[in-house]
This record gives structure tokens, sequence and C-alpha cells, in this order.
């Protein structure tokens, strides 16, 4: 009796401790897939510009890794920080509530990972021929989704379980069968569009704290009942082709020069000049936060990331100057609204990518529209800083000698910038050169091997989830052209009037509305292709209109009730969230100003 009572206690444990294994393998497999692309594309980049060739099936491997990277990402993306949920509502739920949430969000993996594993082994079936330049089989592809799927269904059993919540899940497992059964059955009498039942299960998913990837394929998949013509081979397919562009190979190399800057030294560096320069001020370490995450933009491109490092490196320090905890996380979480404008931008790769914008334009006006917002930014730290927050003029020598510090961190900025706008290397390119040099730091500062693995598997993982999160909109983005989701808007935009600030407040509208509720990312992927032929159609510079939409995005970093700089500055600092959605209250509002600044310029340059 008291060794089944052992076996028993014990049982729950070696599942949780399979499930951090699985974990902890399919990281570093992320990891190692980043050191491969990096690999891969230095080395193309090297015969290109040394020897005038080029490496054979180079673009065709790099695709390929990503999509195994985004097949990786499936399993990875159920929990933590990767899942991107939206906790709003739910943490504000009875606990009866809570369990039905959680029932709920189980049934949209659930769901999700079924279609991955049912449609990626009938696509697989189905699928014939040899890669053109590598060779392999075509079928790969789609049975690598699969896997994800399974590995998906695999570790939501044993984390489930060793939870003592298996008949839970068994219960979500059969609301999964009871919506596609309401779907099946009723949808065709419902009358409902395809992409408006996709949109309801979404924000029912979304409302629960499902996974953000997760809760897309599985709507997209139930709309099918509703007459929208994916069914789950299709599904996969178009999953793929959503992550099947180049461009988007930058993503995860901006992620690891995010993650290496601290460990070089290069981000302690950026700080110290940026002090240097605006310690002296009124409102000194603000403004050194203000100007750190404007010369952080041009290293890191990823909004959160800075969010992280400026939540660990100011806060602390802002709050013992005497600003109250939740002031100095918000001045914190409003500055890094800066990194996805300043370039280089993930926001503008993702708008690039989604709607065939030139990314050079975007990156150059990008500049334009960071330099308003940090100017509006300063203006509201200057007007609500203690006055006791300064530090003593740096001379000339401490300067200089700041600045001497800060050129190696200036280098990245040179690579990728210059690189893209001169047409030297493409934004992939000048994504792995920046990368490749920002490990050379890390590993002149001696960084520790341990360190740089981690680091690795910390962009891996990040760019899994991005992946899949794009991956996952492609389905979606399809319901929506089938609707004609962009006459639907054109109409909208319309009944505000045929004129160009007509269209564009029509615009601005919908953006601040759907912000509310849609992740960046899922917002560009989705709105981008929709509204940039609409506000084009009206005179206006699409570039112009393209830069707009991503200031108008971020700003929702700091609107509830996603506010996702808001979450990740509260997670570091340990404040409520509640708290710095008040705080952030100022600044947001001078960075609704540098919103309306902006259009205005857009409006004249029509003119």
């Amino acid at each position: 009796m008291a060794e089944e009572r052992f076996d028993r206690a014990t049982a729950p444990s070696t599942r949780l401790r399979s499930a951090r294994r699985i974990r902890h393998v399919l990281g570093a497999a992320c990891g190692a897939v980043i050191a491969l692309l990096l690999v891969e594309v230095l080395v193309s980049v090297a015969m290109r510009y040394l020897f005038g060739s080029a490496l054979f099936g180079a673009d065709e491997a790099a695709l390929w890794l990503f999509q195994l990277l985004v097949a990786l990402g499936c399993p990875l993306a159920v929990e933590g920080a990767l899942a991107m949920r939206f906790d709003f509502v739910t943490e504000r739920l009875p606990p009866a509530g809570r369990r039905l949430a959680a029932l709920v969000a189980d049934a949209f993996v659930l769901a999700a990972a079924a279609t991955l594993l049912g449609g990626g082994a009938l696509a697989a079936r189905a699928i014939g021929g040899l890669s053109p330049a590598l060779g392999l089989p075509e079928w790969l592809r789609p049975a690598l989704m699969a896997a994800g799927g399974a590995t998906t269904l695999l570790l939501l059993v044993l984390e489930r379980s060793a939870a003592g919540r298996l008949p839970r899940l068994l219960a979500s497992a059969l609301m999964v069968a009871g919506m596609a059964g309401l779907a099946f059955g009723l949808g065709p009498s419902a009358g409902l569009a395809p992409s408006l039942a996709a949109g309801l299960l979404a924000l029912l998913g979304l409302l629960a704290g499902a996974p953000l990837p997760h809760l897309l394929l599985a709507s997209a998949a139930f709309a099918d009942g509703f007459g929208g013509a994916l069914p789950p081979p299709a599904l996969v397919a178009t999953t793929l082709s959503g992550v099947a562009k180049f461009l988007l190979l930058a993503v995860p190399f901006f992620l690891l020069v995010g993650s290496l800057l601290s460990d070089s030294g290069a981000a302690g560096a950026l700080v110290r000049f940026a002090a240097a320069l605006v310690g002296h001020r009124r409102g000194g370490l603000a403004q050194t936060t203000l100007l750190t995450s404007v010369l952080f933009s041009g290293a890191s491109g990823s909004s959160i990331a800075n969010a992280a490092f400026g939540a660990r490196t100011f806060a602390p320090q802002l709050a013992a100057r005497g600003y109250a905890p939740a002031e100095a996380a918000a001045i914190v979480a409003a500055t890094s609204t800066l990194d996805n404008v300043i370039p280089p931008s993930i926001a503008f790769l993702l708008l690039a990518a989604a709607t065939d914008l030139p990314i050079g334009r975007l990156l150059a006006l990008g500049f334009v529209a960071g330099g308003v917002m940090a100017a509006m930014l300063a203006v509201a730290i200057a007007l609500r800083a203690r006055e006791g927050d300064r530090q003593p003029r740096a001379d000339a020598g401490e300067r200089r000698a700041a600045f001497l510090g800060a050129l190696p961190a200036f280098g990245l900025g040179a690579i990728v910038v210059a690189g893209i706008r001169f047409g030297i290397v493409t934004v992939t390119e000048a994504a792995a050169l920046a990368a490749g040099y920002t490990l050379l730091l890390a590993l002149g500062g001696r960084i520790g091997w341990r360190a740089l693995g981690e680091a690795f598997t910390e962009a891996g993982t990040g760019a899994a989830a991005i992946g899949l999160l794009i991956g996952a909109s492609a389905p979606f983005a399809f319901l929506l052209a089938v609707d004609d989701a962009a006459g639907a808007a054109g109409a909208l935009a319309s009944s505000f009037g045929d004129g160009a600030w007509q269209v564009l407040l029509a615009a601005n509208l919908v953006l601040l509305v759907a912000g509310l509720v849609l992740d960046i990312g899922v917002a560009i992927l989705l709105l981008g292709p929709i509204l940039v032929p609409v506000v084009a159609a009206a005179g206006i510079d699409p570039v112009h209109f393209g830069v707009l939409l991503v200031v108008n995005l971020m700003t929702h970093g700091l609107m509830p009730p996603i506010g996702i700089l808001i979450y990740v500055v509260a997670a570091v600092t340990k404040l409520p969230p509640a708290a710095l959605f008040r705080a952030v209250l100022p600044y947001l509002g001078a960075l609704l100003v540098a919103l309306l600044i902006l259009s205005v310029g857009a409006l004249l340059v029509a003119a």
C-alpha cells in the first residue's frame, strides 16, 4: 500500500518533469535552428561579396529552416509569455469563471493542434514532388506541422495531468466536438460570413485567455463549417505559405541582437552616453531613459526587448530618485514604444511582408516618426519630472569618452539602416550581419557559453512564437479576402466622406478600435492589406500611411485590455498592471498628439 501511495504521489511530478524536458529540448532546437540560419545567411553573403558566387539552395534552405522553427513554436506557444494570452478578463473572474475560461482556452489549443496534426498528415499524403533546389520531398513541410500539432497535444496532456486537470482536459475535448458539431451542423444555415464567424470565435477564445496563435488557427478551422473553403489540409498549406517569405527571416536575427546586447556591454554603453547628453536636464534620469530607448531602438528593433531591459535597468533607479514606482514603470513602458518605429523595426518588416510596401522607405520615414514621438514624450517627461531628478552636467571629456564607448553599438545602426537604405544588402542579410556583429561584441565581452546558449534559445523561441503567429494569421487573412473585407473597409471609409482627411480619419479610428483587442502583429497582418489600398485610393502615400499604421498600433501597447508593454514591465517590476495603466495616461496622451501631428503631415504631403 505504501509503495502504491508513493507511485501515485510521484506520477504527477514525473509527468511534469517529462513536459519540462520536452520544452527544454524544443527550446534548444529553436536555438540551434537560429544558429544554423545565421551561419547559412552569413556564408551566403560572404560568398556573394568576396567570391562573386552564390551558395546553391541558400534561400530555399533558409525558408525550410524557418518553417521548422514555426513547427517548433506550436507546442512552445501554449504556456508562458510565448502564448501571448489576453488575461485581462480572466484575472477578474471568480474561481468558477476562471475554471470555465480555462476549459474554453484548452479547447482552442486542442482544436488548433488537432487541425495541424490531421491537416498536416492529409496534406503530406496528397503532396508529391521535390523542392526545386534542395531536392527534398515537399511532403516534409506539412509533416513538420503535423509533428508540431502532435507534440502540442502530448505536452498539453502531460502538463494538465500533472496538475490534476486531466478530467477538465477531457471536458475541453468534448467542448471541441460540440463546437465543431455546431459549426458544421448549423453553420450553413446561420447566414454568417466565414470571416465574421471566425472573428466571433476568435473573440471568444481571446476573452477566455487562449494562446493567440492557437485561437486564430482554431477559429479559421471552425469557419470551414460556415463555408470558409479552408479544410484542414488547405489551412495548413495556407499557414506554411504565410511564413514562406525571405523577408521574415530578419525577425529571428533582430531578436538575437536584442538578446546579445546586454551581454556584449553595448547596452550599458548606450545608457552612459545618453546620461552624458541629457542627464543634467530636468527629469534627467527619465530623459536618459527616453534617449536610451531612441538609441536602443537602432539595435534591437523590439519594443518588448527594450521594455524588459528598461524595466530592469531604469525603473529601480527612477523609483530611488523619488518617482512613484508606477510612474517609473510607466515611463519605461511609454519610451519602449519607439523600438518598433525607429529602425530596425520588426513591425515594419511584418507590414512590408503583408503589403509589399518598400521596406527602405518605411525605415527612412520611421526615423521621422520616431523623432516626433520622442519629442512629444520628452515634453511630457519634462512637465511631470521631479525637480531633484538631475545629475551633474557632463563635461566635454566625459561626453567624448561616453561617445567612444558607445561607438560599437552605433555600428549596428550603420550596418542595418545604411546597408538597407543604400541597397548594399537585403533586410535579411543586414539583420544577419547585425546579429553576427553583436555576437562578436558579446564574445569580446567574454560572454560565457551558458549565457550564449541562453541568448540563442531566447531568440529562437521568441522567433518561433512570432513565426507561428504570422502563419496563423494567413488563414484569417484568406477568409477576409474571400469575404471582401477590403470592400467593406472602403465603404466604411467612404461613409466619412471621400476626401483624403476623412478616409485617413476613418482608417485611424478603425486601427484605434482594432488595436484594443488585437495584438500589434495580428493587427498589422490582418488590417495592413485591407487599409493600405483604401487609403492609397484616397491619394495618400501608402508608405506614409504604413508608418502611421505602426505608430497608431504601438500606442495600444500602453492601453487596456491587451497593453503588452504594460504587462511586460509589470511582470519585471512586480507591480499591478492596473496601476501602470493609470500612471501611463499622460505619456499615452503625448503619443496620441504625435499621431495627430504625423497624420496632418501625411495629409499635407498628399495635398
